[in-house]
């Protein structure tokens, strides 16, 4: 099947410079999940989500398309890693708890995608999808930061208005569930910021475009505005829609 790969080229920096998503999300859908035997976390990516999942279920089947993002995936003992798309997975019928896409809905034939987890959740299974949206700095970052991301807008493949809008508008299966408020917040070191940034699909695809590299472009104007602080706090808000199977 077919695939939007914007990932496998940026893969390494991917895996080592994206958010870690707050332990009170994996709870909280531990939580409204029938049991906590086995979760399928659907494009995996290299396990950001597989991991929390993997702290609060016995099994993770985790799964992406692209190998090279799996070939950069690392995860507890009780996460499985396989390269399969979301819309046809290896999971049998009716073996999971909770259906769970962080950040990559978005890149989904959602309706191939929905018939696989009718198909395998278990009754009263989960879906849950989350996604977060542009990263907030500092006031003393903004600018310069700005000044990036108005350089790679154009850059942006279409799905990303998706991520802007929160998914709202997406035609869900299964009635809804009342999901919390959420929000990505880390102390990070300059480095890791850059580092961030060198992992959109926008910079790889402004790269390819002009072979100019726009992180390293605008790295000391964002180096300036940083100062002298060993970290800084930034923060992503989140989107979270869950819904249950009967």
């Amino acid at each position: 099947m077919a695939f939007h790969d914007h990932f496998s080229a940026v893969a390494a920096a991917y895996a080592r410079a994206r958010p870690t998503y707050p332990q009170a999300l994996f709870a909280w859908l531990a939580g409204i999940a029938p049991s906590t035997t086995q979760a399928w976390d659907a494009g995996c990516g290299s396990g950001q989500a597989s991991r929390g999942l993997a702290a609060h279920f016995r099994q993770v089947y985790a799964t992406d398309p692209s190998a090279g993002q799996v070939a950069q995936a690392s995860a507890p003992a009780n996460v499985t890693f396989a390269v399969e798309p979301g819309e046809r997975c290896g999971l049998p019928d009716a073996s999971i708890d909770a259906a769970c896409v962080a950040q990559a809905l978005h890149w989904f034939d959602r309706d191939a995608y929905y018939a696989e987890c009718d198909r395998v959740l278990k009754p009263r299974g989960v879906l849950v999808a989350w996604g977060y949206q542009d990263i907030e700095v500092p006031d003393a970052l903004r600018d310069a930061v700005a000044a990036f991301a108005a350089d790679i807008r154009p850059y942006w493949p279409a799905e990303r208005a998706l991520v802007d809008a929160a998914y709202a508008g997406f035609a869900w299966p299964f009635p809804a569930i009342e999901a919390p408020a959420m929000a990505i917040e880390a102390d990070w070191p300059l480095p890791r910021l850059l580092a961030y940034f060198s992992s959109y699909s926008a910079t790889h695809r402004y790269r390819e475009a002009t072979g100019i590299d726009p992180v390293a472009q605008h790295a000391q104007a964002v180096a300036t505005a940083w100062g002298n602080a060993a970290a800084r706090r930034v923060r992503w808000p989140m989107f979270v829609h869950a819904r249950r199977k009967p």
